[in-house]
């Protein structure tokens, strides 16, 4: 290849210079080719080092072969895993072809407080909601490219129960323009419009009570796109459910899943508001044959000591054949306002007992005080992150100010199943002093139904900080 782009300068250079006899006299001539000269002098040394650099004891000819396509070296697998065919002669000016695979240590951890008050009926029904403060999340995660049309990630939480637990962790083969994926390993399932936003994203503190039916993060192999124009994207995913902590399965009876996920931006005003319209579906087999659904109020703490704090609903472990789900999703953005809601069922047949059905939904709003935009994420066909015009310190700024509220709900009473029911009020004030660090603070009203109980509610102030890097 080497030769080939040498040979090429050196044609431009006879045809520069023959053009140039024509216009010049012998003198001028002489010392444009006395710099040409020097310009290719300093090429074929470039090209000296990278073959020394790159592969030593081999010609050029050898490593590279006559064309891109026709390497030994290549065929046996040893080439460097930089492309040779997006390695053009300006980056050959500039420095060696990248190497993989590459990688970037990212990370982030949420550090939470909690003050709660419940009504007499309320610790009759679920027990003593307890006062705490403990790290919601701390995690590390690697990040990169394997090679140019392959991705990986590696996350692992030391906050959780059972620490440290995996979170995402997968390798991504990629189509050559990145549109269109396949992702082997443990990912969010695509399904549900709260539980594919990011949690460092979160207008809220917990994401919403109907995330007690997503399948969430499982081990499998998902197909994923989004369109040229990046108005829909599309996903489906096969994998075991549900997995452990550190994404383990097994079990000969049952285990296996299926979701899919469908969005399409519906408007778009050209100065980034859109309305965006999405549905999943999902259908499960769960190992052993049990299932059950619970959440706690949209607030939760925990120690190695007294524990976690409670589940307000709960529908037991249930003999399960199969579960469907199905979801509808709907979020717009606009100026310095967004909002979002959605609504889930869940179909459970039963082993030796009837089909039950449950139902979840939540519909929640925001408006940024200081006047900056919630972009859309036309890839993940999410709500993304609020930055600051200003950065809180610099120049006076004192970063953006959110104020938002939240309806929430979810029904785990049906067919002689009495998980329930819950109904949560949240409003929220959130302050992000720069892009990587945000401020929290959460009032949560939860008005509860307990068959055999009766009525009863609980009040929650919980605080959060948060930094990502």
């Amino acid at each position: 290849m080497f030769k080939s782009l040498a040979s090429a300068i050196l044609i431009a250079v006879v045809c520069l210079v023959s053009a140039s006899v024509s216009a010049q006299d012998a003198s001028a001539v002489s010392q444009e080719n006395l710099e040409l000269r020097s310009r290719i002098d300093r090429l074929e040394s470039l090209v000296d080092q990278l073959q020394t650099t790159q592969y030593p004891g081999a010609s050029i000819e050898q490593a590279v072969g006559s064309d891109f396509g026709s390497s030994d070296v290549a065929s046996s697998g040893s080439v460097e895993h930089a492309s040779f065919e997006t390695w053009n002669l300006n980056n050959a000016l500039n420095g060696p072809p990248p190497t993989f695979p590459t990688v970037r240590l990212t990370g982030f951890f949420q550090a939470d407080a909690g003050w709660t008050s419940q009504s007499n009926r309320n610790q009759t029904a679920v027990g003593n909601l307890q006062d705490g403060a403990d790290f919601r999340r701390a995690r590390l995660a690697a990040t990169g490219n394997a090679a140019e049309n392959v991705g990986y990630m590696l996350e692992m939480d030391f906050a959780f129960p059972g620490r440290p637990n995996f979170m995402d962790v997968w390798g991504e083969v990629r189509s050559h323009d990145g549109q269109q994926s396949v992702r082997f390993g443990q990912y969010r399932q695509p399904f549900g419009l709260d539980g594919l936003t990011s949690v460092k994203d979160l207008t809220f503190l917990e994401r919403s009570l109907p995330f007690a039916f997503l399948p969430f993060r499982q081990i499998g192999v998902m197909a994923h796109g989004v369109s040229d124009a990046q108005d829909m994207t599309w996903a489906v995913s096969g994998f075991r459910a549900p997995t452990d902590a550190f994404g383990s399965n097994v079990g000969n009876s049952g285990g296996y899943g299926m979701a899919t996920h469908l969005t399409r931006v519906m408007q778009d005003d050209g100065e980034g508001g859109v309305v965006h319209l999405g549905g999943a579906y999902s259908i499960i087999d769960p190992t052993n044959s049990l299932s059950e659904y619970r959440n706690q109020p949209e607030f939760f703490v925990s120690d190695s000591i007294s524990g976690a704090t409670p589940f307000f609903v709960d529908t037991g472990s249930m003999a399960t054949d199969i579960v469907n789900l199905f979801a509808g999703e709907l979020a717009t953005t606009a100026g310095s306002w967004h909002a979002q809601g959605e609504l889930i069922y869940a179909l459970v047949d039963r082993k030796s007992a009837s089909t039950v059905n449950f139902s979840g939904a939540s519909i929640q709003t925001g408006y940024i005080l200081t006047g900056e935009h919630r972009p859309y994420d036309r890839k993940n066909a999410v709500l993304g992150r609020i930055v600051p015009h200003e950065n809180f310190g610099s120049n006076g700024g004192c970063g953006a100010w959110e104020v938002a509220a939240r309806w929430s709900y979810l029904d785990l009473n049906d067919g002689g199943v009495s998980g329930g029911l819950l109904n949560d009020f949240t409003t929220g004030l959130n302050w992000y002093l720069n892009g990587n660090t945000k401020l929290q603070i959460n009032y949560v009203h939860a008005f509860l139904k307990t068959p055999g109980v009766g009525n009863s509610d609980a009040d929650v102030i919980a605080m959060r900080a948060q930094v990502d890097f």
